[in-house]
């Protein structure tokens, strides 16, 4: 039987502008093109960092 792998639903809620060009820099390595776009990426560590980055500008809510 094969793992599934846990995911996360994640929407970018609040613009990069005005912030350090670093965190528009992961926003945009996330698959982010829209404000208030929502992707859905994989529950590991690399993505849980990027997200401890710029956890002021997006919403994250875990997919049951």
């Amino acid at each position: 039987m094969a793992k599934t792998e846990k995911m996360l639903n994640v929407t970018w809620v609040k613009s990069c502008i005005g912030y350090n060009g670093k965190q528009a820099k992961i926003i945009e390595a996330l698959g982010f093109k829209k404000l208030n776009q929502t992707r859905q990426l994989p529950d590991n560590d690399s993505i849980r960092g990027s997200l401890h980055h710029v956890a002021h500008l997006v919403k994250v809510e875990e997919v049951k």
